[in-house]
């Protein structure tokens, strides 16, 4: 048994991680601004992680043997972990993105057209860092999500006085209801209706992994490995969007409608105009068994097709 905080850890991939963690016998403390109750057997304190001061006040003088972060989203939030973590917890594992690997939003070094990207290709050990950004503002913090995981991870990376490591998370699907997102719920609906899906006019595949098995990771990352810095979290094999949709069809016999963005116009989630894909060699060898999307994606679509139509308004009703 250890003693684990989770901050955030009330939506969607949280909930199910906090749900391992209890199962596996844990103690469980989940740090959140309150809009989320915390689930039977947990810990709550109620605090805002920007507010550094009220932090360290709801955490009075506990100490853990790990912290799970679901919500550093900038190096100022990382920052304030740095100092409020520090001699508390020997283990900090934060929940990163695929998303620091975007070529639109950094000057990355090249590599061959569709090479699955390993962590070394953003190393949070020499990304720089500005802290005299306009991190508190919410517009800002949305407008640059991806450098801001990638400069959070270099603060904790370089900073912290704990063991550090980080799960760059691919593009997660599945879990039904949870799934708040709404991007499967996107192709399901649009699908059924008959509605045009826009998309690139030769969309690129991209890595996938369901939000179950990251929460398996998580918990793997947290109470389990011994490893810093980043690892990729995807399962094998790729998808496109018509991949995503075929799979769609084949439980609604309905045949998807495409219709190709304009230059310049955004298309359908999960249509991408550039190969956007990681390698899950580390993972692996860290000894964590990871699946193929041809074994789970069938289940997300059907769960996610029963939530929908038992949802009023939504198809079938």
């Amino acid at each position: 048994m250890q003693r684990i905080c989770v901050i955030g850890g009330s939506r969607y991939i949280g909930v199910l991680l906090v749900q391992r963690l209890l199962a596996a016998g844990h103690r469980v403390t989940l740090v959140n601004r309150g809009s989320f109750p915390a689930p039977p057997g947990v810990e709550h304190l109620v605090a805002d992680r920007d507010d550094e001061s009220a932090l360290a006040a709801a955490l009075g003088s506990r100490t853990f043997d790990a912290v799970i972060d679901q919500f550093c989203y900038s190096p100022v939030q990382a920052a304030a972990a740095v100092r409020v973590f520090g001699g508390r917890t020997p283990r900090y594992v934060m929940t990163s993105t695929i998303e620091v690997y975007n070529p639109a939003t950094a000057e990355l070094p090249a590599v061959p057209h569709g090479t699955p990207l390993p962590e070394s290709r953003v190393d949070p050990a020499d990304w720089p860092v500005r802290m005299d950004l306009p991190w508190h503002d919410a517009e800002y913090l949305d407008a640059h999500y991806s450098e801001g995981k990638r400069q959070a991870e270099a603060v904790l990376t370089r900073e912290a006085g704990f063991a550090f490591a980080s799960v760059r998370a691919a593009h997660v699907l599945g879990g039904g209801a949870r799934d708040f997102t709404g991007r499967l719920a996107h192709y399901i609906e649009r699908v059924t209706r008959g509605t045009e899906i826009t998309v690139h006019a030769e969309p690129k595949p991209s890595v996938f992994i369901h939000c179950g098995e990251l929460a398996d990771l998580l918990l793997w990352a947290t109470a389990a490995g011994d490893f810093t810095g980043p690892v990729n979290a995807c399962s094998d094999g790729l998808l496109d969007v018509y991949d995503l949709t075929a799979a769609i069809a084949a439980q609604t016999g309905r045949r998807p409608r495409y219709r190709t963005a304009a230059p310049g116009e955004e298309a359908s989630p999960y249509s991408f105009d550039r190969h956007y894909a990681m390698s899950n060699t580390r993972a692996r060898e860290l000894g964590f068994p990871l699946s193929r999307t041809t074994d789970w994606l069938p289940g997300a679509v059907a769960e996610a097709l029963d939530g929908l139509t038992a949802a009023p308004g939504r198809p079938g009703n």
